[in-house]
């Protein structure tokens, strides 16, 4: 990166930075709370313990996950909104091996139960990339549409077919045996998930950057009708990239469901998609500013019930806090497309 350009990335953002603690200030004033006792009390519900440090981390692998299950897709100028949907079918497949399987050794298990998820997220991509490959039909609403249904589909299994009958009622599979969950860090429940996302997010970017694959997507993505001219097939590719994108989002469903849940459940994305989408779209196809949201964002979600402990604010202002944010990051980047407009015609 040139000094002019390390300048650019620099000032933006310090702008919104600025911009973000304006707004969060105005917000706490608003509730009453000072914006310096709020600041604080949720930089130690993030990260002020190795406990809190490990629960952010634990929230942002999943929406680490959803956003990277968004941007390869959205290299090819795809605008996929179902890592949610992908999510959930993966942890509904990656279990249902284990339920077939569940006094396999861990050698065998785990890989299948992966593998399983991962096929189940690529699975529930393929609908939306097939419709999208051959009729033309737009990619957000089906994936869109798709994230109910996958939803919907696990409720109704948990409730009925897989449920545990020791459960006592509660709607949820057996627990997933040990030899079916990743290995877990330092005795927390940070899980080997994470590093496997921070790997596959350096892949990825030398993938995007580095590689005739991924220049075959940028040409693609800003010009289809050199598709004929340049000899590659956009359907190939629209097939290639909403596989792999669902693949990593069903990836995050079985590790979060084997894990961190220790069995199916109804409610297991957490929101989750929807904040992997948005961070993935506030990068703008950068991997590594997806990285850094990804983390952000999850130790702003993990700070919700610390908040609510230490200063009796609803858990909920986190996610105000979060909108603010991304609110900010908007605002700064169309200011900035703005000014450069301006400079341009200067």
């Amino acid at each position: 990166m040139t000094a002019i350009g390390l300048r650019e990335v620099t000032r933006g953002s310090a702008a919104t930075a600025g911009a973000f603690a304006l707004m969060a200030s105005l917000f706490f004033l608003a509730i009453g709370r000072s914006p310096l006792e709020m600041f604080e009390a949720i930089a130690l519900a993030a990260a002020g313990s190795g406990y809190a440090l490990s629960e952010s981390l634990v929230r942002a692998t999943p929406i680490l996950w959803c956003a990277l299950a968004t941007l390869v897709p959205a290299r090819l100028g795809l605008v996929s909104v179902g890592a949610e949907g992908q999510l959930y079918f993966g942890a509904l497949a990656g279990t249902g091996v284990m339920l077939a399987l569940p006094a396999a050794p861990m050698p065998l298990l785990l890989p299948m139960v992966l593998a399983g998820g991962m096929a189940g997220g690529a699975l529930w991509a393929l609908v939306p990339a097939l419709l999208r490959a051959g009729a033309g039909v737009n990619e957000t609403i089906s994936t869109l549409m798709l994230n109910y249904v996958a939803a919907l589909l696990v409720t109704w299994l948990v409730y009925g077919p897989w449920k545990n009958p020791t459960s006592q009622g509660w709607p949820a599979t057996i627990d997933f045996p040990a030899a079916a969950r990743l290995p877990v860090l330092l005795d927390t429940r940070v899980h080997l998930g994470l590093p496997i996302a921070l790997g596959a997010a350096l892949l990825l970017h030398l993938a995007f950057t580095r590689t005739r694959w991924g220049l075959a997507l940028d040409l693609l993505r800003s010009n289809p009708r050199l598709e004929t001219l340049a000899g590659l097939s956009l359907r190939h590719r629209i097939l290639a990239t909403m596989l792999l994108g669902g693949a990593c989002a069903g990836f995050a469903g079985i590790a979060d469901t084997a894990v961190v849940q220790g069995r199916l459940q109804a409610d297991i994305a957490n929101g989750a998609g929807l904040s992997g989408f948005l961070v993935a779209w506030l990068a703008g196809r950068s991997v590594g500013a997806a990285v850094g949201l990804s983390l952000l964002v999850g130790a702003l979600l993990a700070a919700g019930d610390g908040l609510q402990m230490s200063t009796q604010v609803p858990s909920s202002a986190t996610l105000v806090v979060q909108g603010l944010l991304f609110v900010a990051l908007l605002g700064v980047k169309g200011w900035r497309l703005r000014q450069g407009g301006a400079d341009v015609r200067r």
